[in-house]
């Protein structure tokens, strides 16, 4: 725990901002009580039409706060979507929790008893309190960390996302984990993580899993793997949170630099229609209804104008007008739309139209009438 001192007292402030919630759970399965944190997203009360994908952390007595903490500063600057954190209270028990059989190294006794609690007790009143999306990852350390790969082992996993933090594998495990990934038909995101200076012994298989896990050939499999250098068994765990969350919602993120030169410039590429197939992904992937954002829209603005692909400020204009009705976005794209395509004066007259609608990004009154005012100015209208 002490480890992790570093980087929570860098996270912490930022949990103050989002709502942390101490709740207790009755479970029939295990036959007692269970602590959970749980973390909702800042604005959950105000935002009452959205809903949330779900984290599931093990080990919540000390993975709940790095963990929160990252998703909340990760979602503020929206480069991923907010979610649920709700971290399960293991100290003293996480043994018991993740107790497997030594015939078959499958949960057992209260290991087995655990696995149900998570997914037919935890999971369903997530769902009946909060407004929860289908999207769902789980994180562990070491012993919980490959007891989350059981779910990966179901016919229907639960859980899309793994995010696997120096497992302590059990025998048949890493052979089982990379038989559900190779044969999975959804898509799954796998995130794998060890060091430099972890344990000698769960290095070892963690590097022998991932050498099997790059040769796995399957679309549904986004796969990610971190050693990271001079971290300890514990350290590493600052390291790979943020890697693996930010890996798991790489399509998520605004349009970046690099996105922009290497694809959006690229003549042969639609710009509109990239822009629309990343949203429609965010939707199939997620399950996440997402508002285009303004700045995705001037990315791809910015794209047209160098590479003066006139023709696709049309899509553009009808996204714009359907994402920010009432706004003067849409009526600016038009407007660009007939200036550079030889209607001047319909141009002139969007502009002038823009007027009384809501400002956005540098878009105003002052900027639309200055526009109509040049074209009159330089065609004598």
């Amino acid at each position: 725990m002490k480890r992790l001192l570093p980087l929570m007292a860098i996270l912490l402030p930022l949990l103050t901002c989002a709502q942390i919630k101490y709740e207790s759970i009755s479970s029939e399965k295990l036959g007692e009580t269970r602590q959970l944190k749980i973390q909702l997203p800042r604005n959950y009360e105000e935002n009452t039409e959205k809903r949330y994908p779900v984290v599931v952390v093990l080990d919540g007595d000390y993975l709940f706060e790095p963990v929160a903490g990252i998703v909340d500063y990760y979602s503020y600057w929206e480069d991923v979507p907010e979610m649920i954190v709700v971290g399960i209270n293991q100290d003293g028990i996480r043994m018991d929790d993740t107790a497997y059989a030594e015939n078959n190294f499958l949960p057992v006794g209260k290991g087995a008893k655990f696995f149900e609690f998570i997914g037919m007790e935890l999971l369903a009143q997530m769902d009946q309190k909060y407004r929860t999306a289908n999207f769902r990852i789980i994180i562990g350390h070491d012993f919980t960390s490959n007891f989350i790969n059981y779910y990966l082992l179901k016919e229907n996993p639960i859980f899309q996302g793994y995010i696997n933090l120096s497992p302590d594998m059990a025998p048949e495990m890493p052979g089982r984990i990379t038989n559900a990934l190779n044969t999975s038909e959804t898509k799954k995101w796998f995130y794998l993580a060890t060091a430099t200076d972890d344990i000698p012994s769960l290095k070892e298989e963690i590097m022998a899993l991932d050498n099997q896990l790059k040769n796995v050939d399957n679309k549904n499999l986004n796969y990610k793997f971190d050693n990271f250098q001079d971290a300890t068994h514990y350290s590493l765990v600052g390291k790979a949170i943020p890697s693996a969350i930010e890996n798991m919602f790489t399509i998520y993120r605004p349009i970046s630099r690099k996105d922009y030169n290497e694809i959006l410039l690229q003549t042969s590429i639609s710009p509109s229609e990239y822009l629309a197939e990343k949203y429609n992904s965010i939707q199939e992937l997620y399950g996440l209804e997402r508002q285009i954002s303004v700045n995705d829209f001037m990315a791809v603005y910015n794209a047209i104008e160098k590479t003066k692909n006139w023709e696709e400020y049309k899509p553009l204009y009808k996204m714009a007008n359907d994402h920010y009705p009432g706004t003067m976005l849409g009526t600016f794209f038009e407007a660009r739309y007939e200036e550079e395509t030889g209607n001047p004066k319909k141009a002139m007259r969007i502009y002038q139209n823009a007027y009384g609608k809501k400002n956005i990004a540098f878009l105003d009154s002052d900027f639309m009438l200055e526009k109509a005012e040049a074209i009159k100015k330089d065609f004598g209208y």
